[in-house]
Formats: C-alpha cells, sequence, structure tokens
C-alpha cells in the first residue's frame, strides 16, 4: 500500500495498490443518469481491468474512488514491448486514456464541452 496520499500525480509502479480518485469540477456532475455509472464501468473494464485488478470502488454523483493493484509486468502483454524505464509511463497513458475517453463520451451524450 502506498505510504502517502496526495493529489499529485503520483508514478504507478507494477504491484503496487493505489487509491485512485477524481472529482467533477464545481457544482458539475460525473453520473447523471444510471446508464452513466454503467457506461463508466465499462470503460473502467476496457482500459483499467487489463492492467490491475479492481478491489473496490465507489462511484458518487460528482466523484469517485477506486482502490486497485496495477498487475505484474509478465500479466501486462504490452510491457513486453516496451522497456521497462517506460512501465510507468505507459500506465499513466492507460490512465489517461480511460480517463478521456469517459469525458469525450459523457460530453457527447450531454451535448456539453469542457
Amino acid at each position: 500500500m502506498r505510504k502517502k496520499v496526495t493529489n499529485k500525480l503520483e508514478i504507478l509502479v507494477c504491484g503496487e495498490t493505489y487509491h485512485i480518485y477524481n472529482k467533477a469540477v464545481g457544482s458539475e456532475l460525473l453520473f447523471k443518469a444510471d446508464t452513466d455509472y454503467k457506461h463508466f464501468l465499462k470503460k473502467l473494464a476496457r482500459f483499467i481491468l487489463p492492467i490491475a485488478n479492481l478491489y473496490a470502488y465507489c462511484l458518487i454523483p460528482n466523484h469517485f474512488h477506486l482502490l486497485l493493484k496495477i498487475k505484474e509486468p509478465d500479466e501486462i502483454p504490452e510491457l513486453k514491448k516496451i522497456n521497462e524505464d517506460d512501465y510507468s509511463r505507459y500506465l499513466t497513458h492507460v490512465f489517461g486514456n480511460f480517463f478521456n475517453s469517459y469525458s469525450k463520451s459523457f460530453n457527447k451524450m450531454y451535448n456539453r464541452n469542457g
């Protein structure tokens, strides 16, 4: 388990456990309808479950929490294709793709920007 929890971007390391959370800006919502929660979980399964084991999650209308452990390198096939020094960059990229994918689909669904 990580020793210190911060709001700063942390270096993601294989085999480590993390509390990942994010909040909507101001009074905005991340989840407006039941379908949004389901859509988020589908995106989570697509992007995050191939690289991490999910232990717990909490989805609240304006934020979410994930408790997960990044898989070991031999459990993530894509890591075999890259240099070990780039593992963290790859893992961070996957999380960025997850967040961006949900944000873009949410914005499209609700005809909004941001």
